[in-house]
């Protein structure tokens, strides 16, 4: 085993070896080493690609480089050499490679536009730049244009033209006033990417004549300024008033109130757009609706989350803002606007590109004659860049032939370099969106090693800290570093040590004997170097005596103490601190060696004090409070925790146990009750503390067990009534020897991964628990029950072993031993594991099917031999699929539906099944790797069932004693329909429901007319179809018959008349003809006196005349529908011919002219002047009885 360990050793130092040569070798900055080593240019600073330089000032074109000897340079200029001597106005700067093109002087910046590119040469080779595209910025003029008022009703969408002009870079848009301050935006109103401002609907007050669009170009710090627009906003009540003004009293013209209405996208157009961006980019989105109310806009991703932390919501929420994007951000994006009447929405396509970026970038390459390197350019892109090669600036391809050199596409190849080779390489990966140029030298050096650390360089640390000692090196090849300890010590190895790529030790946890003289080797086949580095570990400081909580009177003395102990080579300094901050400026304050006095005590006294002890090296601190409190006659007894213990000691120390011994601090009024000890592992968790053991407060010494390899720290920490004390400064260190582990891994398991392997897992020890250095595990396995021997295998730093090439899903006798640099752990227990599973090889045989009703079908099958199994058995599963309804003859969709049965079952339950239906199934056999074959497919059919609910019911075409219904059939039938059963009752209007009429209707029939109901009554039906087997689902509605026309035309007539313009004209003229009758009978009356009603009657004596009518009172009608004789009126009397004393002598009905008429009780007249009058009920009237003219009068007025 140890051979197989160095062999491992060699090929882990190979591996890093080669690591360093291709990630490069850096030369070092140090002054002299770059004195006499060459090196090809390196660019170290250039203008960027597109660079935007202001006309008004001289162009700078930025061109640096490194090299030995020190590059010199040139340029070109739109592909062509540039000859810098010629133009006076070119200048370069002293010592680089920088163009100054002097404008200010009367020279044109357009003069100068182009592409120009630079290359830094040296006898190594020739670094070159970016191509750099040198442009003017512009800020144009707006162009002139007439601006016309913009005249808007109230309410309506409106939007603001901004059109800046075309400007390099493009210009910032923003909108302000006449005073120069910014239009408010809202929700309502808000300005556009386009720099449009966008209305959602206006308001009066926005009007205002000072609208005004600014272009603001940040490279020439110059603002342009659109013409002011004029928003004139008519409200609806000053537009109505306009309206009203200009018309006259008939016309009915005005402007229609203001109408809510749904939202419309104002931008972009349409329902769908494209977008493209580039990765890395800020991807903007916007939506800007109109609507009333204002709409609301929310952002979507279909099929997908937005970006969380990317994402950004602007121009309140109108513009979705997506930074740093990337492939993944590509799909499709929707803004919805919604407003309570309604919502619109908008899709836009993104599709995120990318400019090329760095995979790997070529780096710069230190090789020795006859060593092998590689410069790897890997670039990637959407679409994908193309990489090209060059080298000192000129195409591979056509550049002088290298025999150490090979291209393979993005990678060049080196191989048994010679000095010629050095070289500067350039990388070029370009797609349509842009390009990268990379530089990587290749400089072929033979050095020997060097060390760069001052020698004899001392390093100090405080003990428990880490040491970084430095060996800072140079060397071609690439050297190794060894540390030694002494002047005859042996190489340093182990888990004490560090050894970092850059040639420093670290050692994580100096100890006192960690002081000494190191050596630093470097080597390579050159040569050999060495250098000495001293490291002295200091004693921590610490702080032995720590100040205390105090409670002082006003005018009181308090007095706060710090001793501290330190390392008696420093020379500690000890600071007083007052609530952080410096001690106040007072002579009260007396500073002494180990204490800070108060006299004379204030209320501004009050606070926290600070002790800080500081060293060169370290720096500790504890802090106490002050409390001031006002004169008592007996000073309150306080209760607090225990101040910590201190002075902890570590005595008797042995390999598996120490005793520790420690003095408890003051405990403020409140006895001890406990300790607690803590310990720290510094080398395996370091600032971790774990608890160790707890004894009584009277105890101040414990002897604690102790486990190897572990350095331990200490501390204790006293418990009283009142709480738990804070920790006591930690004990010295105490690193126990190393031992034999005393336990094995936990959770040792066996599973395959695969069907020929075994993957042997264990749960690791944890640092401690390793005893020593050199943690390893002894990983056995043999096949069980064929005799075969162990065999083992040691692994270190893994907690899984694979072992391959085992037969499949086969037992294994399995265990896992801990190891270290001492010894084996003991005998560790055995436990089962298995081999990889693989497929099951046999389906289940003998598949029948029950089918227990129409939606219920049992499955049953043989199982399975086990060995076929060829893993854990976890089941079987049942696929199946309907293949068609037996009712619609018609196949759709498959739509597979499984079942698991787990364990050894050999039936199952299908529920869930359609009835009437074609179904087919097979049944597999599970493992944990998967399903084995499929049985072969079992066709079952289900019996019929009870049909669904018709698919609708509606009645249509209602009247007077007639309804028709219209039917769909059932969705799903469940077999042969075989007819449709409607019944249906009346409800009166108190929903009380009348007899049920049931009617039978044949299975083809979709609709029926049902006649002979009563007119203006409401129905309620109830619908459902039958097989077979049974009714279906119901369907119920209602309807409605129309009512009697003819009563709807009367009360039409009855409710209409009496609003007529001629019937209250009329009216108003019978009112007042009786009025003047009655004014002439009153005349006549008192002129006249009384007079014998015989002889009127006798004079008015005709034999046509008809009494009075005996059942209503009313006057008799005479009429000749023949002749059209005029009316004749008689009046009731006595059989003694005398006229009673109530009845009156002026009837008016002697000087009518035969009105048949009533009023009703409003006073509204209901009746009609005409020759005969046929005799109708009249609907609201109790009583046929016509009123007396007075009586109508009089309800008139």
């Amino acid at each position: 085993m140890m051979t197989k360990k160095s062999i491992s050793a060699s090929r882990a130092s190979l591996i890093l070896f080669l690591c360093q040569m291709i990630t490069a070798l850096e030369v070092p900055l140090d002054p002299i080493l770059l004195k006499e080593l060459s090196q090809p240019p390196t660019i170290t600073q250039q203008s960027p690609k597109d660079y935007i330089v202001d006309p008004r000032e001289n162009i700078v074109i930025q061109c640096e480089a490194k090299g030995k000897p020190p590059p010199s340079f040139s340029w070109t200029r739109n592909g062509t050499h540039f000859d810098i001597d010629k133009d006076a106005r070119v200048t370069v700067k002293p010592n680089s490679g920088t163009l100054v093109i002097n404008i200010m002087n009367g020279g044109k910046t357009e003069a100068y536009e182009g592409v120009y590119q630079c290359t830094a040469r040296n006898e190594r080779g020739a670094a070159i730049s970016n191509n750099i595209v040198i442009r003017p910025s512009r800020s144009p003029l707006w162009t002139k244009e007439k601006v016309e008022p913009k005249h808007v009703r109230e309410g309506d969408p409106l939007v603001l033209h901004c059109s800046p002009p075309v400007g390099l870079p493009p210009p910032i848009i923003f909108w302000m006033d006449n005073s120069f301050q910014r239009l408010p935006q809202n929700e309502r109103v808000s300005q556009g990417l386009n720099g449009d401002l966008y209305f959602s609907n206006v308001k009066p007050e926005d009007t205002r004549e000072d609208y005004i669009c600014y272009a603001r170009f940040n490279h020439t710090q110059t603002i342009q300024q659109k013409q002011p627009i004029s928003v004139k906003v008519f409200s609806m009540d000053s537009l109505n008033e306009t309206i009203s003004a200009n018309l006259s009293d008939t016309d009915f013209y005005g402007a229609k109130p203001l109408t809510e209405r749904r939202p419309t996208l104002l931008t972009p157009v349409g329902s769908t757009s494209n977008k493209v961006e580039l990765r890395g980019n800020v991807l903007l989105l916007e939506c800007i609706a109109e609507g009333l109310p204002t709409p609301v806009i929310r952002w979507i991703k279909e099929g997908g989350e937005l970006p969380i932390n990317r994402t950004f919501f602007e121009n309140f929420k109108k513009t979705l803002k997506i930074i740093e994007v990337s492939e993944a951000d590509s799909g499709k994006y929707k803004c919805v606007a919604r407003n309570p009447l309604g919502s619109t929405h908008h899709t836009i396509t993104v599709t995120v590109k990318a400019a090329p970026y760095w995979i790997t970038a070529p780096r710069n390459l230190v090789l020795s004659p006859g060593e092998d390197g590689t410069l790897i350019c890997r670039a990637n892109g959407n679409p994908k860049p193309n990489i090209s090669w060059l080298t000192n600036g000129v195409p591979i391809a056509i550049a002088p032939e290298d025999p150490s050199r090979k291209v393979d596409g993005d990678t060049i190849i080196f191989s048994d370099v010679q000095e010629r080779s050095s070289a500067v390489y350039q990388c070029n990966a370009s797609n349509e969106y842009g390009y990268l140029l990379a530089n990587a030298f290749v400089n072929v050096l033979a050095e020997p090693p060097r060390i760069l650390t001052p020698a004899n360089k001392l390093y100090q640390v405080i003990a428990n800290n880490p040491a970084l000692l430095d060996c800072a090196f140079f060397g071609s090849p690439v050297p190794e570093i060894e540390w030694f300890k002494g002047v005859k010590g042996s190489i340093l190895r182990g888990d004490l040590y560090v050894f970092h790529d850059n040639g420093t030790l670290e050692i994580p946890v100096a100890q006192k004997d960690s002081t000494g003289t190191y050596t630093c080797v470097a080597r390579n086949k050159l040569g050999k170097v060495q250098n000495e580095v001293h490291l002295e570990v200091k004693d921590p400081t610490m702080i032995i005596k720590q100040p205390e909580y105090k409670i002082i009177q006003r005018g009181g003395q308090v007095s706060f103490e710090c001793t501290i102990k330190h390392d008696p080579t420093l020379i500690p300094t000890i600071m007083w601190l007052k609530d952080n901050g410096e001690l106040p400026d007072d002579e009260r304050f007396i500073i002494h060696k180990d204490s800070l006095a108060i006299m004379n005590v204030t209320d501004k006294d009050d606070g926290t004090y600070t002790c800080v002890a500081n060293t060169t090296l370290d720096s500790v601190s504890a802090s106490a409070v002050l409390t001031v409190v006002a004169a008592t006659p007996t000073p309150a007894i306080i209760y607090d925790r225990p101040n910590p213990p201190f002075d902890l000691e570590l005595t008797d120390q042995l390999e598996r146990s120490i005793q520790l011994s420690w003095i408890p601090g003051y405990d403020n009024n409140s006895p001890i009750t406990n300790f607690v000890i803590e310990y720290e592992d510094g080398m395996h968790e370091p600032g971790v503390w774990h608890y160790q053991a707890e004894v009584r407060g009277t105890q101040t010494t414990v002897q604690l067990k102790l486990s190897p390899y572990v350095n331990y720290s200490f501390r204790v920490i006293a418990v009283n009534e009142i709480g738990r004390s804070q920790p006591s400064e930690a004990s010295e260190q105490y690193l126990t020897k190393a031992a034999k582990p005393d336990e094995n891994p936990s959770g040792v398991q066996g599973i395959g991964s695969e069907p020929d392997n075994l993957v042997i897992i264990w749960e690791p020890l944890k640092g401690f628990q390793s005893n020593g250095p050199g943690l390893q595990y002894k990983v056995s396995w043999r096949q069980k029950d064929v005799g075969d021997e162990w065999t083992s295998v040691i692994v270190a730093n893994v907690s899984k072993y694979i072992v391959s090439g085992t037969p499949t899903f086969v037992p294994y006798e399995i265990k896992v031993q801990a190891l270290n640099d001492l010894g084996y752990a003991p005998e560790p227990a055995e436990v089962i594991g298995h081999s990889g599973e693989d497929l099951p090889m046999v389906a289940p045989g003998n598949v029948q099917v029950h089918i227990v009703n129409s939606t219920l079908a049992k499955v049953h099958w043989d199982p399975v031999p086990l060995k076929t199994v060829r893993g854990h058995l976890q089941g079987y599963r049942i696929y199946y699929w309907k293949v068609q309804s037996l009712s619609k003859r018609r196949r759709r969709h498959v739509e597979k539906k499984i079942l698991t049965f787990s364990g050894n079952k050999t039936h199952g339950m299908l529920p869930g099944l359609e009835p009437y239906s074609s179904y087919k199934l097979n049944v597999r056999v599970v493992n944990g790797k998967g399903e084995g074959p499929a049985s072969p497919d079992k066709l079952f059919k289900t019996p019929e069932g009870v049909p669904s609910a018709p698919s609708f019911l509606k009645i249509t075409n209602p009247t007077l004693d007639s309804l028709t219904l219209e039917w769909g059939p059932p969705t799903h039938p469940n077999g042969v329909l075989i007819a449709y059963t409607l019944k249906f009752q009346p409800i009166n209007s108190t929903h009380e429901l009348g007899p049920l009429v049931e009617i039978r209707i044949p299975a083809n029939e979709t609709s029926l007319i049902l006649s002979n109901l009563n007119y203006s009554t409401r129905y309620k039906f109830y619908f459902y179809a039958q097989t077979s087997v049974g009714a279906g689902s119901q369907i119920t509605e209602e309807a409605v018959t129309i009512m009697d026309e003819g009563k709807m035309a009367m009360a039409s007539r009855q409710v209409d008349i009496a609003t007529q313009g001629w019937f209250i004209g009329l009216m108003c003229a019978v009112a007042l003809l009786i009025l003047i009758l009655l004014i002439v009978c009153f005349i006549r009356r008192n002129k006249g006196g009384k007079y014998p009603v015989k002889e009127k009657e006798d004079a008015h004596a005709d034999p046509e005349i008809q009494p009075m009518k005996e059942d209503d009172g009313t006057f008799g009608e005479y009429s000749d529908a023949e002749d059209h004789k005029p009316l004749k009126k008689g009046s009731r009397t006595p059989s003694d011919r005398t006229v009673k004393k109530e009845d009156s002598d002026d009837s008016l009905v002697d000087y009518g002219e035969g009105v048949n008429g009533q009023f009703n009780e409003d006073g509204s007249f209901i009746g009609q002047y005409s020759g005969k009058k046929e005799k109708e009920p009249a609907e609201g009237n109790e009583s046929s009885e016509a009123p007396s003219p007075v009586n109508a009068m009089n309800s008139f007025v």
